[in-house]
């Protein structure tokens, strides 16, 4: 009886009861100002133009619009990039101490007879000659070049993480608050993944092209500074963040800094340390052909020489070989972090 006399005095009519709302004035006014910074932006980068010619180029698509300026562009780049180019095709006449004898796998030698028509300067009339000229015909011979360079891209990108890997592991151990003591180290490592991180490879490539030269060296650098600059930042927080109850049970044994680090720390952060550089070393595979646009190896710099002489089945033959690597090593990648993390 006392307890239904107690619920009766606390609980409350139903008028009492209010939910507050989701939102007030100030996420209004919040949202307000951030719809009008995206429309001021917008305008400025033409993303109304973006809108207004990609609908167009739809309608165009499905019959309701005769003419498209995004369907013609790209019509024109597909019929370009189309036919593949894979075989090679090169003067005989053109290759140093050239062996008729020691051809390449399926090649053959192809003789074409040339006629030009000459003015005669002693005649002043046109005259035809006829000119035999013999080629080097690999009818795989450019897919082979291609696939060379894409295995040229993953080195690139390979030994891009293992510095990135290398320069990152010092930073992340100076990055952490709770293992760096001494404030001026401290700022100094944070500093120095900031300013890696700042840095786009691509920009960094161009200076070091100019200081070793085209090649992979810059490629390998360019990539290696950056992806430090991530990895050291993420590595040092996953330290920062690691469960402490471990690091004190080997304090308390005499344990020091180093052997906390790996006993206590590094199981614990392993599997996201795993992550991390699956997800770079992923990410410098595709920068890597990036990089090689301005002369720093690999795929990109076959890319860029291609396209500059208007060889757009070339372009086309490198696009779809980039797409297949990409694709197949996001299954590798997908299957190793299924399997281990």
């Amino acid at each position: 009886m006392a307890d239904i006399q107690t619920m009766q005095q606390t609980a409350r009519p139903a008028s009492a009861w209010r939910l507050d709302p989701p939102y007030g004035a100030r996420t209004v006014l919040v949202v307000m100002l951030a719809a009008l910074l995206l429309w001021y932006t917008g305008k400025r980068v033409e993303i109304d133009r973006m809108v207004a010619l990609t609908a167009e180029g739809v309608l165009a698509t499905v019959g309701l619009r005769e003419h498209s300026q995004v369907g013609s562009g790209l019509a024109k780049i597909g019929s370009s990039l189309f036919p593949l180019q894979i075989s090679e095709r090169t003067e005989t006449a053109r290759i140093e101490n050239f062996d008729p004898t020691d051809l390449p796998w399926l090649s053959y030698i192809e003789t074409v007879e040339h006629r030009e028509r000459t003015l005669n300067p002693t005649t002043l009339a046109m005259e035809e000659s006829v000119e035999t000229r013999e080629y080097l015909v690999e009818p795989v011979g450019y897919l082979r070049h291609v696939l060379v360079k894409m295995l040229e891209t993953l080195e690139i990108a390979l030994w891009g993480t293992i510095l990135a890997v290398a320069l990152s592991i010092p930073l992340a151990f100076y990055g952490a608050r709770n293992y760096t003591r001494n404030r001026l180290t401290y700022v100094a490592s944070r500093s120095a993944v900031s300013l890696f991180r700042a840095v786009p490879e691509l920009v960094s490539a161009l200076f070091l092209v100019l200081a070793y030269g085209f090649g992979p060296i810059a490629g390998i650098l360019a990539l290696g500074i950056h992806a430090a600059g991530f990895l050291g930042k993420f590595y040092g927080e996953d330290i920062e963040n690691a469960d402490d109850k471990p690091q004190e049970a080997l304090r308390a044994i005499g344990g020091n800094k180093v052997k906390v680090l790996w006993l206590a720390v590094l199981p614990q952060v392993l599997p996201q340390y795993i992550a991390y550089t699956l997800y770079i070393l992923d990410r410098n595979v595709r920068m890597a052909t990036v990089v090689g646009l301005v002369g720093a190896g690999g795929i990109g710099q076959e890319l860029k020489g291609r396209y500059d002489i208007f060889n757009y089945g070339h372009v086309g033959t490198i696009l779809v070989v980039i797409f297949l690597t990409v694709f197949v090593l996001d299954q590798i990648s997908a299957r190793l972090r299924s399997r281990y993390l």
